[in-house]
């Protein structure tokens, strides 16, 4: 293959984050990349794609900019490029968890486990596994036996968390997340509320843990979700369950998608059959929406959409 995508942060500080993006897109895009890139006043936070030659050239400036010594990088192979278009935004923090009092991962974090370490640990009898991702990403694949926080964002994450602390009382609570990064702060959180008896985290994440020559992606279930045109991406080496179900039927299912509705954009995973038996849609509201955007992808007639959502509304009639 010829192309890569590279996955990577590093907390760093910027004195200012707005110039420092407007330099860094154009360094990007001078580079041919393609991308989603995060900056903020402490860091970096990034995937991006484009050829070996490119990538290459990239990692080494970036390397030898002296605000991101030892920042590490995660590479897939490619066959092409994984964004449509190149860019670099610069936000308040660079995974949005809005405590009151925000935790510096240099003063206070987690242990680091290597992936052999997280995978002993994680079987013993007194650790207990927390997802820190998002429940769409949990959804499609997961840690078997990981624990999976009732959120619909990350920052919403400690206020679960306070509210179920029995969960963790007396545990090693272990956090893992895609690369890394949410748990970087969400550990240091866990161990500055006193949450458990002691707390570690995946270094490197799920991405780092699925190369692993000897864990080799084992006690994963599912697939990983990633924030690019792939959506998901194996993991487990070894053997591959499938924990997904569809958002129609429940039957078993890996496929993601949007909802239809633009004002909606619900992760459902479904099947090509189901999402197209629903227009999309997500329940039937989504589905009627005005601005449909299976109906106008597909360029469906008004007489066809109408027997459709005619067919949809005695079905639920019936339930």
């Amino acid at each position: 293959m010829n192309y890569r995508i590279l996955l990577y942060y590093h907390y760093t500080t910027i004195e200012d984050p707005a110039d420092f993006a407007a330099e860094h897109l154009q360094a990007c895009m001078d580079l041919n990349l393609k991308g989603r890139i995060i900056v903020a006043a402490e860091g970096i936070n990034g995937t991006v794609s484009g050829t070996i030659e490119d990538t290459n050239a990239y990692m080494d400036m970036m390397k030898n900019d002296a605000l991101f010594q030892g920042i590490i990088f995660k590479i897939d192979e490619a066959e092409g490029h994984a964004f449509k278009k190149m860019r670099v935004r610069p936000r308040p923090e660079l995974v949005n968890l809005s405590l009151e009092e925000d935790i510096n991962p240099h003063e206070i974090t987690g242990r680091y486990l290597s992936p052999v370490e997280f995978m002993e640990e994680m079987q013993r009898e007194d650790t207990v596994v927390l997802d820190v991702r998002n429940t769409y990403e949990y959804d499609v694949g997961h840690f078997r036996g990981a624990i999976r926080p009732e959120v619909e964002t990350f920052r919403d994450t400690p206020a679960w968390i306070r509210a179920n602390k029995e969960l963790f009382e007396g545990k090693t609570v272990l956090t893992y997340c895609t690369g890394g990064i949410r748990c970087e702060k969400f550990s240091g959180w866990l161990k500055s509320e006193g949450i458990g008896e002691d707390v570690g985290q995946l270094h490197g994440g799920i991405a780092t843990y699925s190369k692993d020559p000897v864990a080799k992606g084992q006690l994963w279930d599912g697939k990983m979700y990633v924030f690019d045109e792939r959506i998901t991406v194996p993991i487990n080496q070894v053997e591959h369950v499938v924990v997904g179900k569809d958002h129609y039927d429940g039957s078993p299912c890996e496929r993601y998608v949007k909802c239809a509705n633009p004002e909606c954009n619900k992760h459902i995973l479904a099947s090509e059959e189901n999402e197209a038996k629903h227009l999309g849609g997500c329940k039937l509201e989504c589905t009627k929406h005005p601005r449909n955007r299976y109906i106008e992808k597909h360029n469906l007639s008004q007489a066809y959409v109408q027997a459709v959502i005619s067919e949809l509304e005695k079905n639920e009639q019936h339930i």
